[in-house]
């Protein structure tokens, strides 16, 4: 008898596609708004970033994606939505 554990299904592919854009406009917002305010950039309209504060915004949202997929398992929005790691 071939017993095998039963495969888990894979996560959807909207699921999947939803947490990374809640995650890219969350991160966005509240990124582009506390960089904003540190450096005196905000505006009426919200925020605007050159130079070094949207160099740094940068890598915030890149740092943002990587450091909660390698040490937490995965973005805030990933754990909401239940999308698991490949």
């Amino acid at each position: 008898m071939d017993m095998q554990a039963p495969q888990p299904k894979p996560t959807s592919h909207w699921r999947i596609i939803l947490a990374f854009v809640l995650d890219f406009f969350s991160a966005f917002l509240i990124l582009g708004t506390v960089i904003s305010s540190a450096t005196g950039s905000t505006t009426d309209g919200g925020f605007t970033l050159s130079g070094w504060p949207a160099l740094i915004f940068i890598i915030g949202l890149i740092g943002y994606f990587v450091i909660f997929n390698r040490f937490f398992g995965g973005t805030i929005w990933k754990h909401v939505l239940g999308v698991k790691a490949r």
